[in-house]
Formats: structure tokens, sequence, C-alpha cells
């Protein structure tokens, strides 16, 4: 959803909001605006949600190119969750994320925003989406929302914050590993973690925070590469810790 133009440096941007809305309850699992509605902010959002309110079964979303990432469709069968896309030029099918932006417009947007950055703009919103919205009886529901959200607690499956499960959301590439055990990824050389010469491993990081560079191998995860130390490795690979193909 397009929002207000809020203050970026010496300028102004159109703040977009990413939501995420839960069929059942309407519980907005998560919702932020950011400078741009792009892939990064697309799953930082999706991050955010399911740390918030738990993993989904199946995530219905719209069919424009963001959706339809290499990104996402990873990280869903990561998770084992179901990846839906709305029939093309289907309003109807768009018909409760909808019904909330209408309210984001009439409820949220009219009012008197601090628009100084896109950081004071998300703590109005937060502050109005957990102690206005959730709160509030939905005409649908005949309940508050965040009420409907708790009978469903018992079965909601949720993700421990942490390196491990930070790397469901990385963005994965194949990579051919060479026969001093090194990889070439975004201008760096590493060392794969275990014995992987002439295989090719599959490499998972953050594309837009890139600090680490995650190896897996037929599926299992190996380690976490380290950019090559040009001394030590002047030397072939030790035995120890060789994969067997």
């Amino acid at each position: 959803m397009v929002g207000p133009y809020v203050t970026q440096g010496a300028g102004k941007v159109q703040a977009k909001l990413i939501a995420f809305l839960d069929d059942a309850s309407r519980v907005v699992c998560h919702g932020e605006f950011f400078e741009s509605d792009n892939t990064e902010a697309l799953l930082k959002s999706f991050k955010t949600a399911l740390y918030k309110r738990g993993l989904c079964e199946c995530l219905y979303v719209d069919n424009g190119s963001n959706y339809s990432s290499l990104e996402i469709s990873q990280v869903c069968q990561r998770l084992g969750t179901i990846l839906c896309h709305t029939p093309v030029r289907d309003g109807a099918a768009k018909g409760k994320i909808e019904r909330f932006f209408r309210t984001v417009r009439e409820s949220f947007l009219t009012r008197q925003l601090d628009l100084s950055s896109i950081e004071a703009l998300n703590r109005a919103f937060t502050s109005w989406l957990e102690d206005e919205y959730h709160q509030r009886e939905h005409g649908s529901l005949g309940m508050k929302p965040i009420d409907r959200f708790g009978l469903d607690l018992g079965r909601i499956r949720f993700l421990s914050p942490g390196d491990v499960n930070d790397e469901l959301f990385f963005v994965e590439q194949d990579r051919s590993v060479l026969a001093d055990n090194t990889f070439s990824l975004k201008n760096t050389r590493f060392e794969a973690p275990r014995d992987l010469r002439n295989r090719k491993v599959q490499v998972r990081f953050d594309r837009l925070h890139f600090e680490r560079a995650i190896v897996y191998y037929k599926g299992e995860r190996m380690g976490e590469a380290r950019p090559v130390d040009f001394v030590a490795n002047d030397r072939k690979p030790s035995k120890k810790g060789e994969v067997q193909s």
C-alpha cells in the first residue's frame, strides 16, 4: 500500500506499507512502512511477522515480482509453507488485506503524524496497530482480533530468534568448490568449512547485509565458510572432516 511522503535525507520519499494478515483472526502479524516495496523489504517484514506471530501453513500473496522471487520461494520451501498467488486481475481475492489497508487510510493516515522519518512513522503505526486495531471488535468476527488469535495459540509453531533460524531467510546460490577447497562469492574468496573439493555446494547468505556464508551439501549444513587466509591456504587441505560423495 502506498503511504505518505516522509523525510529522507535532504528530500522526501513516499512510504510503502507491507503487511501480513492472519486470515482467521485478522491480526496483523507484522506491518511496516519502507522506503521501497522491494524483495529485501518483503523478506524483512515476512521474517518479523513469523518471529512475532508464528509460522504459517500457507502464504497467500499478490502476483507482483517480489512475491514470485527466488528468495520468497526458497524461504517458503524451507519452512514447509505453501506459497499461493492470487488469480490475475481478481481484486476480490485480495479483499481482506485491501479492507485492512482501507482501515489504515481512514483510521491511521488521517491523523496528525510525525513524518520526519520512516522510523517515526513506524513507531506511530505500531502503537495504533497494537493499542487500537487489535483491541477493537472486528465487525466480521464479533470479537477483538487479538482475542480471536489467542484461540489458536495452542497449535501455532514459533521460531526462536537466532543465527540458525535467521539462515532460513537467506538467499541460496550454487557454487563449485575448487581443488584448493575454496569458492568465490560476491567478489570474495572463501574456504569451505569442510573438505568439499571438486563438489557443487549451496551457499546461503544475507543479500542485503553480507557478513556470513553458510555452506550446505546435499541438504546438510556443513558450517560457516571463512574468507581465505592466503598464507594458511598455501597447502592442501587435510583429509580430516572430508565429506563423502
